[in-house]
């Protein structure tokens, strides 16, 4: 948005342009590391980057069992529990039926399913405008929620969770 300043001195009139507002001081960066659960040993990070108006998500695990796993945000921030049940379940702000993300019906912490390798590494990246880094709006704002990985895959159709199995590793969404 450009900005303008108007200045008059007498009969003179000046038109000053400000030159727009930098949308790169709009950036918010959270970096995460998960902590493993339920006796398993993964380990991962995950990154969170808002920039113009969108947020992308991207979590890089070890330490898993090959195959399909899924991974949800969680309605709390804490992974206080051996199995990772502090963290409550799915964040819902916006009371939807549990489902696959952007088909139909879908909590917003329905992230989805990636695969880990032969030697149990998987990785997962997506891009929203329907999150936001601490903006303060209820039914956006992933800020002082959990991220959870599953030993199991989501089959995006059982209530209210997906049936995904136990969960293998935790991380609180704080600054």
């Amino acid at each position: 948005m450009k900005k303008f300043i108007l200045l008059t001195l007498g009969i003179t009139t000046l038109f000053i342009g400000c030159k727009p507002q930098n949308k790169s001081a709009d950036t918010k960066k959270l970096n995460i590391a998960f902590e493993s659960k339920s006796n398993s040993s993964v380990a991962g990070t995950a990154t969170f980057i808002e920039k113009n108006g969108k947020v992308t998500f991207e979590a890089k695990l070890s330490g898993l069992k090959s195959g399909v796993h899924a991974i949800h945000i969680h309605e709390k921030s804490d992974c206080s529990a051996a199995d990772g049940s502090s963290a409550g379940g799915h964040w819902n702000p916006t009371f939807k039926k549990h489902g696959k993300w952007g088909i139909g019906e879908y909590h917003k912490g329905d992230i989805g399913n990636f695969t880990a390798d032969g030697k149990g590494n998987g990785s997962i990246k997506m891009t929203t405008d329907e999150w936001c880094i601490g903006c303060g709006d209820q039914t956006k704002d992933i800020l002082g929620k959990g991220l959870i990985v599953h030993d199991g895959t989501d089959d995006f159709t059982t209530q209210p969770a997906g049936n995904a199995g136990a969960r293998v590793a935790c991380t609180a969404i704080i600054k």
